[in-house]
């Protein structure tokens, strides 16, 4: 018998995982009395893009049918291949965006926090999600289901608009992260990731492992260490904890990400 890839093993784990998470939700239940949102008198979708500008009746509807859920660091939420069945909203944590290639290194191509959504691939017609979505912290979550959400945008088309706007910003992201990778030299790299990383923060400190970052600028950790030490000793940025930073000096942060 031919020995069984990586690849097909890291796609089995990623399928385990997965039934282990449908699993999950099915202990956890709605959960909603415990939401910071309402508590706050607010609804979480409202903190969503996607549906920010709709009437207070239609976020209504959408919380109305929604599940949700709860996750442990290192959970996944969603794994390669997997139907898009929802968008996922984070109520509270930080997830991480990766994919993993034959050779079992993963590649993080984003990180998602508080009124953040995962939702992209949902109106194709294969709708299939070509990353994971793991857990970097306790993870609480709110699911709209495909079906709602195609309901109101056939009884409202006009949301259609606001849609083709998020689309057109996430085309501007996904570029600057590819004139990201294309930058040679490993501080600079580092700098502009670090700069990029903290206007989405929700608070003044960037709150992320060394590997997290050496995976999302595609330099070994080693080399990030490194840079992220030489950058510290300049005064830039200041190392507050474990996998955690804070940038000190803004304009001599921005001139490094400038260099040619």
């Amino acid at each position: 018998m031919l020995r069984e890839s990586l690849e097909e093993r890291v796609k089995k784990g990623n399928r385990m995982k997965t039934e282990e998470k449908k699993e999950h939700i099915q202990k956890i239940g709605c959960g909603r009395e415990n939401c910071r949102f309402l508590a706050e008198g607010k609804i979480c979708i409202s903190e969503v893009r996607m549906f920010r500008e709709l009437p207070l009746e239609l976020q209504k509807e959408l919380a109305g049918k929604s599940v949700h859920s709860t996750f442990q660091a290192g959970s996944y939420i969603a794994a390669e291949d997997d139907e898009i069945n929802s968008v996922i909203i984070i109520r509270s944590g930080k997830v991480k965006i990766s994919r993993t290639d034959a050779m079992g290194e993963e590649h993080i191509l984003d990180v998602l926090h508080d009124g953040q959504s995962v939702w992209h691939g949902i109106f194709l017609k294969e709708h299939r999600y070509n990353y994971d979505v793991i857990c970097m912290s306790e993870v609480a979550v709110c699911e709209i289901p495909r079906e709602t959400i195609m309901n109101v945008l056939t009884r409202h088309p006009q949301i259609s608009l606001s849609l083709i706007e998020i689309l057109a910003q996430d085309i501007m992201d996904a570029e600057e992260k590819v004139m990201l990778l294309s930058i040679r030299e490993p501080k600079q790299r580092v700098a502009t990731f670090l700069l990029r990383r903290e206007r989405r923060c929700l608070g003044p400190e960037i709150h992320l492992k060394l590997d997290d970052i050496a995976s999302s600028v595609n330099l070994r950790a080693e080399t990030v260490s490194r840079n992220i030490a030489q950058l510290e000793k300049d005064g830039v940025i200041q190392r507050t904890g474990r996998g955690r930073l804070k940038v000190m000096n803004h304009e001599k942060l921005r001139h490094m990400t400038e260099l040619n």
